[in-house]
């Protein structure tokens, strides 16, 4: 089968030809309908040749659907032919945390090597993807596999974000979403289906911001020096109670902190590396900050409810397989406006 591959630190991902997987007792083989294209791939492949952790060549794709193809001995409960999304953090199954379907928190998975698809394992970004068990397929239905596939971390990663603030996010609050690409456009659509904040929407590109205020947010501001305090001006001085960076490099977190409200949550989903300064006089009384990752299962499955509802639709970019490479040079360079969308069969 053809494969997208991270092959040589430093190097652009590759189309290559690799061995078919087949599937062994208990995993099941996917026929893949459309793979999605995140920016941890991108910092994946921005790592140093010292400490890299995970084993080259590596299949590069951690948002995957795809139809059953094969069942390997034992499984049940599906049927070839049927369309699934994949459950992306694959944990150890009997941990505390995976005993609560929170297997993004598995406590076993890096004693155990267990390594997401596309982030250690063999990832989606193939005509063919090997799932090591059926737990980590939900069931997609009538759900078209391009729109669903990036509710898989583009929608749970924020749904997840969101979902641990809702408490504070009441009739007269204000949530601020900073960075609207891939997973914040995502975000802005959650937080008005899910609350009745005020949503304000933060970006450095003009292009980003236009699509937070087509999908509902109600005010966008440009991320610059002043975007501070134009949140504050905004919230008539008192900031927002719920604050979402998916960004995280170090300006867009000193922006988090420096607009969240007394009592609000600073959530850093984004992967910038940046550390937030929390402390008496450093941020506002009993804020508190989060960094979360990815979501559940169940949140998967709520998420995926949302998508088939129509009360969330993620804006996609369409590529074949062999467009790939020029797809990660699109995201690399923030032309991506959404999410981008392989579909390798297509």
């Amino acid at each position: 089968m053809r494969a997208v591959q991270y092959r040589e630190i430093g190097a652009a991902p590759e189309v290559v030809t690799v061995p078919d997987p087949e599937p062994g007792p208990g995993q099941v083989l996917l026929k893949v309908t459309a793979a999605g294209v995140c920016h941890s791939d991108i910092a994946v492949m921005s790592w140093p040749a010292e400490g890299f952790p995970y084993r080259l060549p590596l299949t590069l794709g951690h948002e995957g659907a795809g139809t059953v193809a094969a069942l390997g001995e034992g499984v049940q409960g599906l049927s070839e032919g049927e369309s699934v999304a994949v459950y992306g953090p694959w944990g150890c199954g009997t941990c505390l945390k995976c005993a609560e379907g929170k297997e993004n928190y598995c406590l076993r998975a890096d004693e155990l090597e267990i390594r997401p698809p596309g982030l250690g394992a063999p990832g989606a970004i193939a005509e063919y993807l090997l799932v090591d068990d059926a737990r980590h397929l939900v069931p997609l239905g009538d759900l078209d596999p391009v729109a669903g596939v990036p509710l898989t971390d583009a929608g749970l990663t924020p749904y997840h974000a969101i979902k641990g603030s809702l408490s504070k996010l009441v009739p007269g609050s204000t949530a601020v979403v900073i960075g609207t690409g891939g997973l914040g456009h995502v975000a802005v659509q959650l937080l008005r289906a899910l609350t009745p904040a005020r949503v304000i929407a933060l970006d450095v590109s003009a292009e980003k911001l236009e699509l937070a205020g087509k999908v509902g947010a109600h005010e966008t501001v440009l991320s610059d020096e002043n975007a501070a305090a134009k949140v504050r001006e905004l919230t008539g001085g008192l900031g927002a109670e719920g604050v979402f960076d998916f960004v995280g490099a170090a300006p867009t977190v000193a922006t988090a902190t420096a607009v969240a409200a007394v009592e609000a949550d600073v959530v850093l989903v984004g992967i910038g590396g940046a550390a937030a300064q929390v402390g008496f006089g450093l941020t506002p009384f009993d804020a508190s900050v989060r960094a979360p990752y990815w979501g559940s299962r169940g949140e998967l499955v709520e998420v995926l409810e949302l998508g088939r509802a129509g009360k969330i639709d993620v804006h996609v970019e369409t590529y074949g397989l062999d467009e790939a490479p020029e797809a990660y040079e699109r995201l690399h360079a923030g032309r991506v406006n959404g999410r981008a969308v392989i579909l390798p069969n297509g």
